[in-house]
């Protein structure tokens, strides 16, 4: 495979992604028979989006170590003749999987019209599921008259409602307005689907839906529940795609009348509730019947240019796999690597109860900077109150993001120093700050690209947000995962997740640093610090 620069160093070790060419949204994650399936939009030909898309399968029995097997689905009738678009996979009663996903159909008025296309296994006794056919009734969705042909697409997964229906999904638009929706069908055999008359949800000023998923979460605990649960014991969470980011409401459903109460409107803004604060789309969640977890997967999107990619051969990844669940405060979801991620780990070192001066830096020496798992706990001293520092409603977003502007704040910037050079030309910063707010103090958490490569061909942002987390009564906590051109920062135990993709020009491999670091004035302790090397997991390797 051709390569340019660093672009085998900055591709990553133990992320998802095909061995060569463009990747972009998850579909269809399943478990069946032994094995975990990962169905992904592919241009097999080139590292750009193409106008022809197809699903690219890969099967795993750990998610973590992939193969990558034949693609599963390519264009083959007029439904889908222009491209098969995302979808997700849903298991029958009967333990067999189907899958409904978005054909780009040949249409003599309407072009590229956007349909749902019914797919099932050929030979379901297949565990690789390697063969797939389209039953001759399709598509079986149609976009309604007040959706626009072009804004109609990627069904979820199927739930049954105690009346034995099923229901499913699809993202769309309002014709002439910026109204997003979540329009509901319903079947009785998962053959013919009827829509129904209203949206399951809508919200004006969102524009179009992508992705959306819907699921029930558990009232108490972590442990996830099957799609089609509901009773007093779950909420439902809404998740569309929309304004670059994955936004999502908790809420009530009632089967019985198809009313979805969510607790929160999407908004289009910075108030939204995000899956990720950084670069993180389209994601796709299922539930894993081993283990009784929702695992959740995104699009992490290149962020250097088209013409590094294809110098290197390869476009775009997934994230890792996520588990969620409903924070105990019932109000956001909380996400952590999946347990299996841990099994990489190797060459640990640690720091406990170290005094971190303001305005110091140290460095984490004895493991692999640029393939590393970090996990650090910060204490700080008993927070004062200070009238001489600004409140943080009077400081812009832009401002409190930034790791260099110590406005408003208490303490901080500190936290750490990814994927960086000896003489920090080259640095992530992912880091805290402690603000005042009102007559209290908030947990600002940023992830700032701004220093981390000298290339000037990387678009270089400030991502962060606000922890919901109180920090005289709690420890700062943050896990971080470094795979090469890729940050995914945990904040507060996965309260808030940022991720970050980054092309280090000079840290990278050996060259790599990672340090611990505080630019305030005010010193505070790592309470401790555990880091490891990361093995390089077999993700797609046996693809020709």
């Amino acid at each position: 495979m051709a390569q340019h620069g660093n672009g085998v160093l900055n591709r990553t070790s133990f992320h998802f992604q095909p061995h060569r060419n463009w990747i972009n949204d998850p579909n269809a994650p399943m478990y069946y028979k032994g094995f975990y399936h990962m169905f992904y939009q592919h241009n097999n030909l080139s590292p750009r989006f193409s106008e022809i898309m197809i699903w690219g399968h890969s099967v795993s029995q750990d998610m973590v170590n992939w193969i990558q097997l034949e693609p599963a689905f390519v264009p083959t009738a007029s439904f889908d003749r222009h491209s098969c678009w995302s979808g997700s996979a849903t298991i029958l009663p009967d333990g067999k999987p189907v899958i409904l996903y978005t054909g780009l159909e040949e249409h003599e008025e309407l072009d590229r019209r956007q349909v749902t296309v019914l797919a099932e296994p050929k030979d379901a006794s297949d565990p690789l599921l390697r063969e797939w056919v389209k039953p001759k009734n399709n598509p079986v969705m149609l976009p309604p008259h007040d959706v626009p042909h072009d804004c109609f697409r990627d069904p979820t997964t199927g739930w049954q409602g105690q009346d034995g229906i099923w229901r499913v999904i699809v993202g769309a638009k309002e014709i002439n307005t910026e109204r997003g929706m979540a329009v509901l069908y319903r079947s009785k055999d998962f053959v013919e689907w009827t829509k129904y008359p209203t949206p399951l949800l809508a919200t004006q000023d969102t524009g179009m839906w992508e992705c959306p998923d819907f699921f029930p979460v558990s009232i108490t605990g972590k442990e996830g529940v099957e799609t089609s649960v509901n009773n007093a014991g779950v909420k439902h969470v809404l998740k569309s795609s929309f304004g670059g980011h994955d936004c999502y409401v908790i809420g009530t459903y009632s089967s019985e009348n198809e009313d979805f109460a969510a607790d929160s409107e999407f908004t289009n803004t910075t108030a939204d509730l995000r899956y990720d604060h950084g670069t993180f789309y389209a994601s796709k969640a299922f539930f894993d019947s081993v283990k009784n977890r929702r695992i959740n997967w995104g699009w992490v999107v290149e962020t250097d240019s088209v013409e590094d990619d294809i110098a290197k051969g390869w476009s775009g990844l997934l994230s890792l796999p996520r588990e969620m669940w409903l924070d105990t405060s019932g109000t956001r979801l909380i996400q952590w690597p999946i347990e299996e991620i841990n099994y990489l780990r190797t060459n640990q070192v640690s720091l406990d109860n170290t005094h971190l001066a303001g305005c110091s830096i140290l460095e984490i020496s004895g493991i692999t900077a640029a393939q590393a798992d970090v996990e650090v706990t910060f204490d700080l001293p008993v927070l004062e109150g200070n009238p001489q520092v600004l409140d943080s409603d009077h400081v812009d977003d832009a401002v409190l993001f930034d790791r260099d502007s110590s406005v408003g704040c208490v303490y901080g910037p500190f936290g750490l120093l990814a994927l960086a050079t000896s003489d920090l030309s080259e640095q992530t910063a992912i880091f805290f700050k402690i603000i005042r707010r009102g007559n209290g103090y908030s947990v600002v958490m940023g992830s700032d690209e701004n220093k981390s490569s000298l290339r000037d061909n990387a678009r270089k942002s400030a991502h962060g947000t606000v922890l919901d987390i109180d920090p005289r009564h709690e420890k700062i906590s943050l896990r971080c995962l470094i795979d090469h051109s890729i940050i995914e920062s945990y904040g507060a135990g996965g309260r808030n997740v940022i991720t970050s993709r980054v092309y280090p020009k000079l840290a990278i491999g050996e060259a790599a640093k990672l340090y611990v670091f505080n630019d305030g004035t005010r010193g505070v302790t790592i309470s401790s610090l555990e880091a490891w090397s990361m093995r390089t997991a077999e993700v797609n390797l046996n693809a020709l």
